[in-house]
């Protein structure tokens, strides 16, 4: 194993889909609309708080302008800012796995399409921020994975070649993203994958816990 280990931060290090469907479910509820059941967010999880709160609409057959869209985008984005680590809870051995390498002078980093302050934030609830020397958020660039650029810009903040570097994630996205940095890849079965078995996607390696990288 490298000595340099990049993350994806949703369905990888945290489980965030209960907190994101308390704030998806009261964003609803501001325009008279019912809730949607957890097992659809933890489906949209992953393609970003519009694209999630568009879908949950379409559930409803409800269809909304650009400048509507950016309202309930608004209102989602300050309850969940408030309410970011109630429920979002690690992985069963992530806090293990990511003290013992950071024990051992691995370099660590995450590579999300979460907004970048949100992340932070996320992860400094968690008490988990001070083990990683970068985190990309999905707007510290003009792109975001499934493009290599996050994942290069976070080789390089931590001084480290890509081909040096292995990314971990639970996604094609993650997987796609990975093999554009010319990074190795692997994936996690327990994330938020819109119910597509890892096995099928081409990783270099599977792992039911982080522990197994220690």
């Amino acid at each position: 194993m490298t000595d340099t280990l990049l993350f994806d931060l949703d369905g990888t290090l945290v489980d965030t889909a209960p907190d994101l469907h308390h704030a998806l479910n009261s964003t609803l509820s501001s325009v008279e609309l019912g809730p949607v059941d957890i097992e659809l967010t933890r489906h949209w999880v992953g393609h970003g708080a519009k694209k999630m709160i568009s879908s949950a609409l379409e559930q409803h057959n409800e269809q909304s302008t650009d400048a509507q869209l950016e309202k309930l985008y608004s209102s989602f984005l300050a309850y969940y800012r408030r309410h970011i680590a109630i429920f979002s809870k690690p992985y069963p051995g992530v806090r293990l796995a990511v003290q013992h390498l950071a024990r051992n002078r691995c370099k660590l980093g995450v590579v999300t399409n979460k907004r970048y302050d949100l992340s932070t934030l996320l992860l400094k609830e968690l008490n988990l921020l001070s083990y990683f020397g970068v985190v990309v958020g999905g707007d510290t660039l003009s792109v975001a994975k499934p493009d290599p650029d996050p994942l290069l810009h976070a080789c390089k903040e931590l001084d480290t070649p890509p081909e040096r570097a292995t990314f971990v994630g639970d996604s094609i996205t993650d997987v796609t993203c990975a093999r554009g940095a010319g990074c190795p890849i692997v994936l996690v079965p327990y994330g938020y994958n819109q119910g597509v078995s890892v096995s099928t996607l081409g990783a270099d390696r599977t792992i039911e816990s982080l522990v197994e990288l220690i």
